[in-house]
């Protein structure tokens, strides 16, 4: 511990309780900043967590450095980017006032673009990219559960590699990756799915039961595949399936589907997108830096995006109130049927 790194997690959420935590209990400095009814929740509680696999721990309030104040910043040599990708922006500006020109800040944000925006605005900084592969269900009293598979990833660098090396084979291990754009698109492709979700009001397990929100969510993947062949990008595989063959698992009939990927995916029955929380509690989305991303690749090819697009209309409704429910014939019918450059998708 003597010499190790102080990592300050930066918007302490549940992806930030959850990672953080998990490297304190492998023997890194952690401290976080975040919002005083977390702060309070484990000054209550102290932070849990868990995942699917059975593995989960406890620690004690007086273990837990919680800051509300960005000024803990200070004390940073690493610091973990995990606001919502809205916040980026604000938070960059209190990374710049608060942290010490030169220290590392690591990217575990939604979306493709939050690197690259940080360097433009941090440029005194080292930015790593990063990518969180699971979901993560705030369950109370303090608990943080990780609901779906897959290890963390960031690009290769001096401070990464130092990192995973420190936390081994542990809950919350890291993985290298020289190609950061490719982890990145190929983790967004998965996420197309946060929207669908949040349009259900269902649990993500609830949701993939029924085959024609997996069939708008395969339509979403194989334009968003289509665009990625055009512009040169091979996606990589960041669950069990490859990328090329996502599409032909999702809209599979039931049977299938349920025998094969969900056994494989192990979900949580409790788990919701973080999408839908947000428009259960009021919240501006990241629907923009997810199938938006889709959107704005289309259009630098001089492409459209019609399925993306229109799902990023409805989820923009409802974030208004308008429509915010869709039963999955709803949606594949005025998704997939109703607009003419949505079709021929085969879902």
């Amino acid at each position: 511990m003597k010499d190790s790194p102080r990592i300050v997690v930066l918007g302490a959420g549940s992806v930030g309780c959850f990672i953080g935590g998990a490297w304190l209990a492998a023997g890194c400095k952690v401290a976080f900043v975040g919002r005083e009814r977390v702060r309070q929740e484990i000054s209550d509680h102290g932070l849990g967590l868990s995942d699917q696999d059975g593995w989960h721990i406890r620690l004690a309030p007086d273990l837990i450095d919680f800051a509300t104040k960005p000024a803990a910043l200070k004390k940073a040599d690493i610091i973990l980017l995990t606001v919502k990708s809205t916040g980026t922006q604000a938070a960059a500006k209190e990374i710049a006032r608060h942290a010490r020109p030169g220290v590392s800040v690591i990217s575990f944000q939604n979306g493709i673009s939050n690197a690259e925006t940080l360097k433009q605005l941090l440029p005194r900084f080292h930015i790593i990219q990063g990518m969180v592969p699971y979901n993560v269900v705030r369950t109370g009293s303090g608990r943080w559960h990780r609901a779906t598979w897959g290890d963390l990833t960031a690009a290769e660098t001096d401070t990464s590699r130092a990192l995973a090396a420190r936390i081994g084979d542990r809950p919350g291990k890291l993985l290298l990756a020289k190609d950061m754009v490719a982890v990145a698109w190929g983790k967004l492709l998965l996420n197309l799915n946060n929207a669908i979700n949040a349009l259900s009001g269902l649990t993500i397990l609830e949701e993939l039961h029924q085959r024609d929100y997996r069939r708008v969510m395969a339509a979403a993947m194989v334009e968003t595949m289509e665009l990625l062949k055009i512009a040169g990008i091979e996606p990589v595989a960041t669950g069990p399936i490859p990328p090329r063959l996502l599409p032909h698992a999702i809209g599979a009939p039931d049977f299938i589907f349920r025998n094969f990927l969900l056994r494989v995916q192990k979900i949580d029955p409790h788990a919701r997108s973080s999408m839908s929380d947000d428009l259960a509690d009021g919240r501006e989305t990241e629907v923009d830096y997810l199938n938006g991303e889709v959107v704005k690749l289309a259009r630098s090819l001089g492409k459209e995006a019609p399925v993306n697009q229109h799902i990023v209309d409805l989820v923009k409704q409802a974030e208004m109130g308008i429509n915010r429910i869709w039963t999955a014939s709803e949606l594949r019918a005025h998704i997939l049927e109703g607009h003419k450059g949505a079709r021929g998708f085969g879902y």
